[in-house]
């Protein structure tokens, strides 16, 4: 059985309930014609802002994440959307500083107590009003980001808040490392990740992504391929990238970041879009001449491609991005 991807909907279509420093938002007219015309089953093991599986609301999904305070928002919403939606109408008319500071202080105390849907309230409002829309923890694990400057933040949007949970309510909503999230992915099944990019200040949890992360990720998107899955990944444009992903197809594109740590970093910037297992249906409407930004090999296509040998180079990753606008 295939599923097919959604290009239509309603006034209120699915979008991302996070900001997330690398969300997918921007990068979406990219990312959907990269493709798989049919796919079995979607899976996104980095779920992050999800903003291409809410963009799909796939009927067969399995959405997974590292942050289990992320999921947990996740859940509350798929189990009962109008409680969190009750919840974060009472936090919109409360904002104010003194009372961001305050629900700072009541995250961070972590009271086992806290009903689901108050903490996940919690997490958007937050996420909504925090400097920079940044989620950061530091490495005791607490929250510690300022008040952020907005005029009206979006703090709860009932219809699009609803249209979500529908999407999430087909979901199998799991957390943990990604490749547990994937362990079950077979032939004819999409596989979409959106790791936290090479070389930049931002992770999914306080321990990080580094360089032999992304190399075993790299090698788990080849095991993938020899599975029969259709497999894409975004990331970084950076040598060490394209050395890992070595043989399959590599579009460059540009993508506009609306969060950064350091206001600098915001801005147009390249990107790579790796696909394997699959022709991506773009490629059936331009010619090789059109695409002078891609490489690849049909090999790779074919999922034949073998990994490049490549020693990773350290980097340091200390602060926590929810997950997935870049994030990354």
């Amino acid at each position: 059985m295939t599923a097919r991807r959604r290009t239509t909907g309603g006034p209120h279509l699915a979008a991302p309930v996070v900001k997330a420093a690398g969300g997918k938002t921007r990068l979406l007219g990219e990312l959907v014609p990269r493709m798989p015309a049919r796919f079995r089953r979607y899976y996104e093991p980095f779920a992050g802002g999800a903003a291409l599986f809410f963009r799909l609301a796939p009927a067969r999904a399995v959405l997974s994440d590292a942050n289990a305070d992320l999921m947990a928002v996740y859940r509350a919403i798929a189990e009962d959307v109008e409680a969190v939606i009750a919840r974060l109408a009472q936090h919109r008319a409360a904002h104010a500083e003194r009372h961001y500071y305050a629900i700072r202080d009541a995250w961070n105390r972590r009271d086992p107590a806290w009903p689901l849907v108050d903490r996940a309230a919690a997490f958007v409002y937050l996420n909504k009003t925090c400097f920079n829309g940044l989620w950061r923890v530091n490495r005791a694990g607490l929250f510690n980001v300022p008040l952020g400057r907005y005029a009206d933040p979006a703090i709860c949007v009932p219809e699009a808040l609803r249209a979500s949970a529908a999407a999430l309510r087909g979901a199998t909503l799991r957390e943990g490392d990604y490749g547990a999230a994937i362990a079950d992915a077979r032939r004819g099944d999409f596989v979409y990740c959106d790791p936290p990019y090479d070389g930049t200040f931002g992770a999914y949890t306080a321990d990080g992504f580094d360089d032999a992360a992304q190399a075993a990720l790299a090698f788990a998107v080849r095991t993938l391929v020899a599975r029969g899955c259709q497999v894409m990944v975004s990331n970084a444009d950076t040598p060490r990238i394209r050395a890992l992903y070595a043989g399959m197809r590599i579009d460059v594109v540009r993508c506009a970041r609306a969060i950064n740590c350091d206001g600098r970093g915001r801005g147009a910037v390249d990107e790579v879009i790796v696909t394997a297992g699959y022709e991506p249906a773009i490629t059936a409407r331009r010619s090789e001449s059109d695409t002078p930004r891609s490489s690849h090999s049909s090999a790779a296509s074919r999922g034949r491609s073998k990994p490049s040998p490549r020693s990773a180079r350290s980097s340091v990753l200390s602060s926590m991005a929810i997950g997935s606008d870049r994030r990354r």
